[in-house]
């Protein structure tokens, strides 16, 4: 049996890992249980191999992180999208923070390279059929619509979120190293978020966005129930409008 120990070389030790994580990444991703099932299999099947230990995965060089930024605009909608992208970075691994300026607001995705690269393929299907869903629903004005489209967003944002915390859970408790992995796991978004500090500075919480109507957001958490995850077939939809109300 293969064993990497401390004086193995690093090169190895990081591909090992790095192939386990993203195992366990598209196990997480996938909404076909029998191939969440066969990835999360064989990231355990490399794990007993190599005799990971958390240490191990704590120790990995965090050369590997990026970060990338995403442009997401400005008016009443930035904070739903942003909020989208935050449930999509947290369900990854990455951690997604925002910065306003002159333009408008533009988010950072950190995390490891891979993981970065399927946020932001990830939130661009998502936020398109998000869009689409709500550009279709009207209200008896301009502005009411506005409202409720908002909330709409931040409802399929949401249930978005637990969906993706949902598959994650599910990956764990069918793993047969969760007591060693999940420690890891949580020590690797550590990581990230020191990434993510080195590069940006301080990161702050954000004030609160302005309260969501109920209608709204349950209507875009049912709509988010059937979205398409992970699959990038959506054809290309016009953004929302652009409105000029703060958030």
């Amino acid at each position: 049996m293969t064993h990497i120990g401390e004086h193995s070389d690093s090169t190895e030790l990081d591909s090992v890992i790095d192939r386990v994580q993203k195992l366990l990444a598209v196990a997480e991703r996938t909404s076909n249980e029998q191939e969440a099932d066969a990835f999360a299999r064989k990231a355990s099947e490399l794990i007993a191999r190599f005799r990971l230990s958390p240490e191990a995965i704590r120790q990995r060089r965090p050369d590997g992180f990026t970060l990338r930024e995403q442009f997401i605009g400005r008016g009443a909608y930035v904070r739903a999208r942003f909020h989208l992208l935050a449930a999509i970075a947290d369900g990854m691994g990455c951690l997604a923070t925002y910065t306003v300026g002159p333009s408008g607001t533009t988010a950072q995705i950190s995390g490891s390279a891979v993981d970065v690269e399927t946020v932001h393929l990830v939130y661009t299907s998502l936020h398109l059929q998000m869009a689409q869903r709500a550009s279709m629903r009207r209200r008896n004005t301009a502005a009411a619509t506005q409202r409720y489209r908002r909330s709409f967003m931040f409802g399929f944002a949401e249930q978005v979120g637990e969906m993706l915390a949902k598959v994650e859970h599910e990956a764990m408790e069918h793993s047969s190293h969760v007591e060693t992995l999940m420690p890891a796991l949580l020590e690797h978004r550590q990581q990230v978020h020191e990434f993510a500090e080195r590069r940006l500075g301080r990161i702050r919480s954000a004030s609160r966005p302005a309260p969501a109507q109920r209608d709204g957001m349950r209507d875009g958490r049912h709509a988010a129930e059937t979205a398409d995850i992970g699959r990038r077939r959506v054809r290309h939809t016009p953004e929302l409008p652009v409105g000029r109300h703060g958030q």
